[in-house]
């Protein structure tokens, strides 16, 4: 593991990051990322078990384990990962380690808007949750250097958490969809193409980022792993 004052700036990066409870999906995600990909990845630390930081340190692979201090909790430490992250890089994107990916997907570094987060609409969610404007998947999201909604979307995550870090972004923007589009940047879906776009018959074709989101998606990534 390396500290943040030490690390190297880079270009571009990802960044992922788990506990000891999500821990498990992290050596398939790495597997598959690695697979096609090869930009630098950093592995944020919210309290994983020894064995698994040692799995991260030992990698011979481009990948660096950072510890994330933060009073939020779980998921919640996630925008504080991304906020830690951007000072070390130019362009970020954050992936959800029950992302599977398919490709080589260096090319969504492209996607970033300066001053804004690059984001999927969540289309299962806004259909799902009635006429209440759009959502947006957190599990793949891009940004250049800090823009400031990264700080209060952190911030958030600790003051007034609300049942998981996408649902505290959504909150923050109370209903307002002209500050909404104003804050974030719609991605294409092959970037992050949700186990629910399957279901209601929308997933795009060739999709880069598979996404397992929910019980049911962890169910398949496990039958993938003893597949190995």
């Amino acid at each position: 593991m390396i500290t943040m004052d030490i690390l190297e700036m880079h270009d571009t990066t990802f960044v992922t990051g788990c506990d000891e409870v999500t821990e498990w999906q992290l050596p398939w995600f790495l597997r598959n990322y690695l697979e096609f990909n090869d930009t630098h990845m950093y592995v944020a630390d919210f309290g994983m078990s020894e064995d698994m930081k040692n799995f991260v340190d030992n990698m011979e692979h481009n990948v660096t384990r950072i510890e994330v201090l933060s009073e939020a909790k779980g998921w919640f430490k996630k925008p504080r990962a991304m906020l830690d992250v951007s000072t070390k890089s130019k362009k970020t994107f954050w992936l959800d380690t029950d992302c599977q990916v398919m490709a080589d997907i260096s090319k969504i570094f492209d996607e970033i808007v300066q001053n804004k987060l690059s984001m999927v609409e969540d289309r299962p969610w806004t259909r799902r949750r009635g006429n209440l404007g759009l959502w947006y998947n957190s599990g793949v999201v891009g940004f250049q250097d800090t823009p400031n909604l990264l700080k209060v979307w952190a911030e958030r995550c600790i003051s007034n958490p609300i049942q998981g870090d996408q649902e505290t972004l959504y909150a923050m923007f109370a209903g307002d969809e002209i500050a909404k589009m104003a804050c974030i940047e719609p991605l294409p879906h092959k970037y992050n193409t949700l186990r629910l776009d399957y279901i209601d018959n929308i997933a795009v074709r060739d999709p880069l980022i598979v996404h397992h989101t929910g019980e049911k998606g962890k169910v398949v990534i496990r039958e993938q792993m003893e597949d190995v």
